[in-house]
């Protein structure tokens, strides 16, 4: 029995070994143009170590490996679930080792093909209490700043609820759940490390912190909306602290992620500075917001 156990787990390094390999030899992402679409097909990537892009040219979805199982982070729209399985699989892994689905934020473009993979997967989701409220019913409600202005998604079953700073692992992964509420109320940030020839990366997938919002929706109205503004700024102190060495984001253009993989790549893939300048930038169009709804009436 034990040599058994050895054989297999001989069998396995080897195919995780090949399939690296390849990815690193024959795939990449892209070539995705500028202006690319939720739905616009783009091919599985190697980012590093145990880590693969496997996404479309205009929403992330991320696939984090061991040998216990497979997490995916993030599942786009309904229509790019099908395209995230084909991705999956082109590296050589299956859709059924895949044990946990974790989410970013509650919103079509994120969790619409959440119900379909972990239908094809078997896989637990995993989200914070606010998401998963979302996600059960297929629609954001009023605590939303993008209220009535997205659309429904299939509703999730069975999601795991976690909280700011919990754990989740298999084998030697540990993911870590970071609360980064500003986008929604459910935002939830992940952070893991990655090892590649004995080289050690810390990797972070951080959640949207955009302030976008329904034509009616003012930011600064306190009154209407108390907290909101302190939340987003509590956040964005929480991204640009976190452990940083390679960034990915939920839109892969907010952290240029798509330059930054395979080998015609026009910059570099580790950049500790990221997070930070992810959160200042943020900041930044929140102050620009902040001010244009001072000094404009309501339409």
């Amino acid at each position: 029995m034990q040599v058994r156990r050895q054989l297999a787990a001989l069998v396995l390094l080897a195919v995780c070994a090949d399939a690296s390999a390849q990815s690193r030899e024959t795939t990449h992402a892209g070539p995705c143009p500028a202006d690319a679409g939720w739905n616009d097909p783009a091919r599985p990537a190697h980012l590093f170590g145990n880590t693969w892009y496997v996404g479309t040219c205009g929403i992330s979805a991320i696939l984090v490996t061991a040998r216990e199982g497979h997490v995916l982070i993030d599942a786009a729209t309904e229509k790019a679930a099908p395209m995230i399985e084909a991705n999956v699989r082109a590296l050589g892994f299956r859709i059924e080792d895949i044990k946990y689905i974790l989410g970013s934020h509650e919103h079509l473009d994120h969790a619409g093909g959440m119900a379909r993979l972990q239908k094809d997967s078997g896989a637990t989701v995993v989200a914070s209490a606010a998401a998963a409220t979302t996600l059960a019913r297929g629609t954001n409600d009023r605590s939303d700043p993008q209220f009535g202005v997205l659309g429904d998604f299939p509703p999730v079953s069975s999601i795991r609820r976690i909280e700011d700073g919990d754990t989740l692992s298999l084998g030697e992964l540990v993911l870590t759940a970071h609360a980064t509420p500003a986008h929604t109320p459910g935002s939830t940030s992940w952070t893991w490390k990655s090892c590649e020839s004995g080289d050690c990366r810390n990797m972070v997938y951080a959640d949207s912190l955009t302030a976008v919002s329904a034509n009616d929706y003012r930011f600064s109205d306190e009154l209407a909306h108390p907290g909101v503004v302190a939340r987003f700024r509590t956040t964005f102190n929480i991204v640009a602290q976190l452990p940083c060495d390679i960034l990915m984001t939920p839109h892969p253009g907010a952290s240029d992620l798509m330059a930054r993989l395979g080998p015609a790549a026009t910059k570099p893939l580790v950049d500790s500075t990221a997070c930070k300048r992810y959160a200042a930038d943020a900041s930044a169009r929140l102050d620009a917001r902040l001010a244009k709804e001072r000094s404009t009436a309501l339409p």
